[in-house]
């Protein structure tokens, strides 16, 4: 696997060391070893699958709060989607910063979205698959959101969503929230 180190502290992209043949190719999608040896998250304990059966699909964004905080390993195995990580840290020098990756089943990227941070994708093609492990079991009483387009942010995404969850067009604007955040992160 190649890891290169994003923009937001410890957030990586992985890409796949892919060893082809005539038949195609075999690459590594997962090593606990080579994440330990990288000093990330090597322990997941759920892969989720989020399946999307139309183009500009919003998900997100979600993360859970302490103690539950989770770091998040997503492929996009079907489709493709634009993906952003959200750096909800009080204490890091990305607080409130993004970045933006294209995940699709062509390119086989993969993102790496530590604790403390949010994750959010639209899915730009009908029938988009994305599939991630997880280090944290769901936890619904630890579980938080922000808005797509709430304006803290200033997040440009590639088309409007055509479908969102209620839930997800409700999360309180990051103003509020943030409160509560910092609160929970104390406890």
């Amino acid at each position: 696997m190649i890891f290169k180190a994003a923009e937001i502290e410890g957030a990586y992209t992985v890409e796949l060391d892919k060893r082809a043949d005539s038949r195609g190719f075999f690459a590594r999608g997962w090593c606990s070893q080579e994440f330990d040896d990288r000093g990330l998250p090597n322990r997941m304990v759920q892969m989720n699958i989020s399946s999307n059966r139309r183009k500009y699909t919003m998900r997100g964004f979600h993360y859970q709060i302490a103690p539950y905080q989770e770091d998040k390993l997503l492929r996009c195995v079907r489709g493709a989607v634009h993906d952003v990580l959200l750096d909800l840290r009080p204490g890091s020098p990305s607080f409130m910063r993004h970045i933006a990756v294209e995940l699709s089943a062509e390119n086989y990227r993969m993102l790496l979205v530590p604790k403390g941070c949010a994750n959010a994708f639209l899915t730009l093609a009908d029938e988009t698959e994305v599939t991630y492990l997880v280090s944290e079991f769901y936890t619904p009483a630890a579980e938080r959101g922000v808005r797509w387009n709430d304006p803290a942010f200033r997040i440009e995404w590639p088309a409007e969503p055509a479908i969102i969850s209620e839930k997800d067009c409700s999360w309180p604007d990051f103003v509020s929230e943030r409160r509560f955040v910092a609160t929970a992160e104390q406890e």
